[in-house]
């Protein structure tokens, strides 16, 4: 048998990287595993989006935020296993086996879910030879903005997001146009007046309709859209194109028939505050866990995390207090708080 963990959490997004720190934080034997090649979850997918509603801390981009939680989750120094894909959880005895789709096996006393909405994934354009440009000026998520200054910009979707993309690169673009194929956005009213009011133009029921590259083959230089009203067309230069469609969810994580954990609409595990659920030995956190008074922000993926843990910390040792002691008196950080000191000191 390979080693054997006190909890292994499936998900390495806010909720998971949150729970290894805090899970080491509480002396337990840690593994985190994580589908995707990067951790950090949903986040990673608006790099540049400012972060406000963390407790006590100045506004910070996405991608800041994530690296400082992948560093806080380092703490403890747990196992950390990305691009490897959970398909498969059974029960043997008092231990849990994780099957992978690599076809190894993990085993765990216990599993802590922070799976959130499950592996998500862009819907891409379906227009011939599409992916071809994803490497140059075809995006399914703005990764920086610079790469924007000065562009004539065209996003095509409807929703909070597309709008979102349209009023943050507003100020530097040269033009921002928004093409929808429904005649009314989906976006919420006071995003779509923002847009326009910082200028953005758009053209509902309209669709992108061909690619049209440069003569080197190697960008977008033209795309062609249709009115599904008038059945009029166009073709107009253009510099980048951001599609935002929405994202299909995979979550094709399934248990043996020993397990069995009541859920709401047919996804998500009902569960407790404290991170139980209905079987023994499998808690949740973040956005997978539903239950009554849930909080639907960052602040409450983190409380979600240290309930659990608390939770998984009690259930393996009966007798442990139902709380880890407070950061600031805890013995766990003396070492790391006098080598912050000494380094903040000699500075």
């Amino acid at each position: 048998m390979q080693d054997l963990y006190d909890v292994t959490i499936i998900g390495g997004g806010p909720a998971g990287l949150y729970s290894a720190f805090y899970s080491g934080l509480r002396g337990l034997k840690t593994k985190l595993i994580e589908s995707q090649e990067q951790l950090g979850g949903k986040v990673l997918l608006y790099p540049e989006k400012l972060i406000w509603d963390i407790g006590g801390h100045p506004p910070i981009l996405g991608e800041q935020f994530v690296k400082q939680l992948i560093a806080q989750a380092k703490t403890f120094k747990p196992t950390m296993l990305t691009s490897t894909k959970v398909d498969f959880i059974e029960r043997q005895g008092d231990l849990f086996v994780i099957h992978t789709a690599q076809g190894e096996k993990h085993y765990s006393k216990t599993v802590l879910l922070a799976v959130g909405g499950g592996i998500i994934n862009p819907q891409k354009l379906t227009l011939e030879g599409a992916e071809k440009y994803e490497m140059s000026n075809l995006h399914y998520t703005v990764q920086s903005y610079k790469r924007f200054v000065n562009k004539d910009i065209i996003i095509s979707g409807g929703g909070n997001a597309a709008l979102d993309w349209a009023v943050e690169l507003s100020p530097i673009a040269k033009n921002v146009t928004i093409v929808y194929r429904k005649d009314t956005l989906s976006a919420h009213e006071a995003t779509i007046q923002e847009a326009l009011d910082v200028g953005v133009q758009i053209e509902c029921n309209t669709t992108i309709t061909k690619l049209s590259a440069n003569p080197d083959k190697t960008a977008i230089q033209f795309i062609t859209c249709e009115n599904s009203r008038t059945n009029q067309s166009y073709t107009r230069q253009i510099d980048e194109v951001i599609v935002s469609h929405g994202y299909n969810r995979e979550a094709s994580l399934t248990f043996d028939e020993a397990i069995a954990i009541p859920k709401k609409d047919d996804y998500y595990f009902e569960g407790k505050a404290t991170g139980e659920t209905a079987q023994p030995g499998i808690f949740a956190a973040g956005d997978i866990l539903s239950f009554e008074g849930k909080i639907h922000l960052l602040l409450g993926t983190f409380q979600d995390a240290a309930n659990a843990v608390n939770s998984i910390k009690t259930y393996l040792e009966p007798t442990a207090h139902r709380h880890a002691v407070v950061s600031s008196h805890n013995e766990v950080f003396k070492e790391k708080n006098r080598s912050i000191i000494e380094n903040s000191l000699s500075k």
